[in-house]
């Protein structure tokens, strides 16, 4: 089993590249929102304490999130997993380490995608998202074959995010070098980090993406 986590900033793709892993190769997808949103209607003791800490305003502790993950593992059927937007933090990589280990599971690869400042705002000021199935689109790179509809599913349920603006993205990249950035040193010193170029074209990176799996498969 192939477990990897895609790190860097918010615009670099990560979402993108995880869901051609999903199709391409049958991995599963961790999303700390879907799993809290799943576990909250789930009927589960670990979904009842969810809910209860939801319900009352506050934030889901670390310690709940990697609970929630490592009953997805548990769950698995030999799938290898894509952490995204996880961990965010030193302490959530520590916890994630050790919860790996009791799972007796370990991490494949550690894949950054470095991107340019400038060009990131300019990609997300142009991205826009079905909100049917989640395919991602970009007025000048990715536009629709045909206006205000869905290449994939047909819908014309098309939508931008109210903070996909420069001002509102700098606020979330100061938040990212901050709080995240640091997980690239961390995975550095472990010897699993690998880097690659996230404004490259789409296929260039799910390829170099693919070369990495495909080399760590064969150690």
């Amino acid at each position: 089993m192939k477990n990897i986590i895609l790190l860097g900033p918010p615009g670099a793709g990560k979402g993108t590249q995880a869901r051609k892993l999903v199709d391409e190769r049958g991995m599963v997808q961790l999303s700390t929102g879907d799993m809290l949103r799943e576990a909250r209607t789930s009927g589960t003791e670990m979904g009842r304490k969810v809910a209860a800490v939801m319900d009352g305003g506050e934030l889901v502790t670390d310690e709940i999130v990697i609970g929630l993950i490592e009953e997805k593992i548990r769950a698995s059927h030999g799938a290898g997993f894509i952490f995204d937007g996880f961990p965010r933090t030193l302490a959530q990589a520590d916890a994630l380490g050790a919860m790996l280990h009791r799972s007796g599971q370990d991490l494949s690869a550690v894949i950054e995608m470095r991107v340019d400042d400038e060009v990131l705002v300019r990609r997300i000021s142009g991205r826009f998202t079905c909100g049917n199935c989640g395919e991602v689109y970009h007025d000048e790179t990715k536009p629709t074959k045909k206006p205000d509809v869905c290449d994939v599913c047909g819908s014309t349920d098309l939508r931008r995010r109210a903070d996909d603006n420069a001002e509102s993205l700098k606020v979330r990249l100061m938040e990212y070098y901050k709080k995240t950035s640091p997980l690239i040193g961390y995975y550095y010193a472990l010897g699993d980090l690998f880097t690659i170029d996230g404004l490259a074209p789409i296929e260039v990176v799910s390829r170099e993406l693919t070369d990495i799996l495909d080399q760590q498969s064969a150690t």
